[in-house]
This record gives C-alpha cells, sequence and structure tokens, in this order.
C-alpha cells in the first residue's frame, strides 16, 4: 500500500478543536506529567504528541515514529523515520504507547509481532492506546466505490481486532466522537489529496467521478460525526 501522505494535513484531524478533545480524551485514561515517556506509532506530522509535549514539558521528548516524514512534521518532538516493529525491536521503554488510525497497515501475522513487542516496551502499569475507525455504522461520507474499498479495509479492521482481543488482556472499549463541520468545497479538496488509505488504490478518473457524486448528493456544508474506536490496555 501507498503512504498515507494527507491524512492530518489541513483536515479536522488537524484542527486545534480535534486536537483539543482528543487530549481530554486520552487523559481519562492515562496520566501525564513532566517524566512521561511516550511514543506515537505511525505519527503523521505528529500534532498530537507535539501538542502533548507544549502542555506537559516531557523531560525526555515525545518520539514518533512512521514509514514518511512530511516536511511540516513538528520540530519540538524526537522523529523517526522507521518501520514498527524495527524501531520497537530496540527495546526502549514507554509509559504510553499510541497507535491511532495505523492497524490497517499491518498484516495478521504483524499485528500479533507489533503487540508483543509493544508489550515488552511498556513500563510497568504503562498504556497502550489504539485508535481506528468504527467498523460498523460509520459516519464518513462517501461516494460509491470510495464506500465500498471503506467497507473492505473495516472488515479487515474488525479481524484485527479479534487478533488485538485475544493478545490483550484486560482491554477496555470506547468511542471517541468528533463533531465534524466541513464545507463540501473543503472536503471536496482533501478527497483530491487521499485524505484516507481507502483512496489510495483509486484512479485519478475515479476520484473525478467520485467527487462529481459527492457535489450531487451532499450540502454545501457537511455535518457528520467522526467516531474512532479505542482500545486501551494497562500493563
Amino acid at each position: 500500500m501507498k503512504p498515507l501522505k494527507n491524512w492530518d494535513n489541513r483536515t479536522w484531524l488537524s484542527s486545534k478543536r480535534y486536537i483539543s478533545q482528543f487530549h481530554k480524551f486520552i487523559k481519562r485514561k492515562t496520566k501525564f506529567n513532566k517524566n512521561t515517556r511516550i511514543l506515537d506509532i505511525g505519527c503523521g506530522r505528529a500534532n498530537i504528541i507535539s501538542f502533548l509535549q507544549r502542555k506537559y514539558k516531557f523531560k525526555k521528548k515525545a518520539i514518533g515514529i512512521d514509514i514518511l516524514k512530511n516536511k511540516n512534521t513538528k520540530k519540538n518532538i524526537l522523529f523517526k523515520k522507521s518501520d514498527a516493529l524495527k524501531y520497537l525491536k530496540k527495546g526502549k521503554k514507554f509509559d504510553i504507547i499510541i497507535i491511532k488510525q495505523t492497524i490497517h497497515f499491518f498484516s495478521q501475522t504483524k499485528i500479533v509481532s507489533l503487540l508483543n513487542l509493544v508489550k515488552k516496551n511498556l513500563n510497568e502499569k504503562g498504556t497502550l492506546l489504539i485508535f481506528s475507525l468504527k467498523t460498523k455504522n460509520n459516519k464518513i461520507p462517501c461516494f460509491k466505490i470510495m464506500k465500498k474499498q471503506l467497507n473492505n479495509s473495516l472488515k479487515k479492521d474488525e479481524k484485527l481486532f479479534k487478533i488485538i482481543r485475544k493478545n490483550l488482556r484486560r482491554i477496555k472499549e470506547t468511542n471517541f466522537n468528533f463533531k465534524v463541520k466541513i464545507s463540501k468545497r473543503k472536503y471536496v479538496s482533501m478527497i483530491k489529496n487521499r485524505y484516507m488509505s481507502c483512496l489510495l488504490s483509486l484512479s485519478k478518473k475515479e476520484i473525478e467521478k467520485g467527487i462529481d457524486e459527492i457535489n450531487l448528493n451532499f450540502k454545501n456544508q457537511l455535518n457528520f460525526t467522526d467516531t474512532l474506536k479505542c482500545i486501551s490496555f494497562r500493563k
């Protein structure tokens, strides 16, 4: 699968309101202080851990890893261009590990390896937070072929969730809900930039046809709830 470049580039996922609400949500799952060691797997531009670094002033900078480095990746964190499994094999210890909207890039075999490494890399009483799109009744606005691609991806996610539940004990499952208000013009721009992985394999012609469907079927203002399933595990 091609690298996903634009999921957090000028989308609601990079907005101050989103990051603030996301922080409030994870603060109910774990505790932060200046000594917290935090790792974000698949961090993108590192918007979330950059916010946490500014707020809590961690003594050891928050670390973000991704297979792709963007020009506008946040500078106040420590970024490592690396494969997740390769990085975790170094054995560094963390209090919090975040895996946000990334699990669908792992095969069933690799997700088991990932979970085993994460458990080894968590400090005692450390917390793992896994986030992925809600697999049922998802409200993301889609055109026909995009919806088909998304549903196929979500079916894969559900299989991965079953593996996660089997390999991690004492997990808690909750939902993070964010109410999105976005102009159709801006949402169309996000589709052109292929902001979701389900858009990566579509041809330019399929994207253009899909945009025509969006323009025909949706009002100028899009209002919907972006829901993420959260699996939290404490060592």
